[in-house]
């Protein structure tokens, strides 16, 4: 039976050629490419491919919240991050979300191949050319407890603001009341000490929530 994938990344060039690879594979089938990280938990859901290649710098959904909720629906789906992003903040972002795996979109293919084998034999894989020090941190961060002091919603929403999203339209996007985005926004101002929408911009870049170059 073949592994069935699903390819999340907003550049088309970069999902073309990964289809393009894995279908070189006879056991490996794209059953689906998403350019967002809202449109990757939607297919996920109706799909329910064995790998999620989950790029993380995405408009409308990063890929470290969509990881969450493809994985809170229980499927069964493994999500292999594929980023630009060597920053310790991204790896141990994307393994907190419960990526089983992490490589940067420079390695090589084979690579790539070697982590999908091994995340269908149930093992974590970490590509060699990110540090151990990393790994460290992580285990390190763990350890000592250290959680986000945003729900995974307020991410969402801040994701959503950060990158131009009216309120209106933010509640439209995710079915909720004006009200209810507008409570959110100021329990997210509250928690960080931030009162404008520049600053939270610049919080939710550092800490990785969007990429506005994507």
């Amino acid at each position: 039976m073949s592994v069935k994938i699903l390819i999340a990344d907003d550049h088309k060039i970069m999902r073309d050629g990964l289809r393009l690879m894995f279908e070189r594979e006879p056991d490996l089938e794209v059953v689906a490419e998403a350019k967002n990280g809202r449109e990757a938990v939607r297919l996920a859901e109706r799909l329910r491919p064995d790998i999620l290649i989950m790029d993380i710098s995405m408009e409308d959904l990063n890929g470290m919240d969509a990881t969450r909720m493809v994985l809170a629906k229980g499927q069964g789906t493994r999500v292999i991050a594929l980023s630009m992003h060597a920053d310790k903040r991204f790896v141990a972002g994307m393994f907190e979300a419960g990526a089983v795996a992490y490589l940067l979109k420079d390695c090589a293919y084979e690579e790539l191949l070697q982590a999908v084998r091994q995340v269908m034999a149930g093992r974590t894989y970490l590509c060699t050319m990110i540090s151990g020090v990393v790994i460290r941190d992580y285990i390190q961060r763990m350890r000592r407890g250290e959680s986000s002091l945003l729900s995974p919603r307020e991410k969402e929403i801040l994701q959503l603001l950060a990158e131009g999203g009216t309120t209106k339209r933010i509640a439209d996007q995710l079915g909720v009341s004006v009200k209810t985005v507008e409570t959110h926004r100021q329990h997210i101002m509250d928690k960080l000490n931030i009162f404008s929408i520049a600053e939270l911009t610049k919080y939710a870049i550092k800490e990785g929530i969007t990429s506005l170059d994507t």
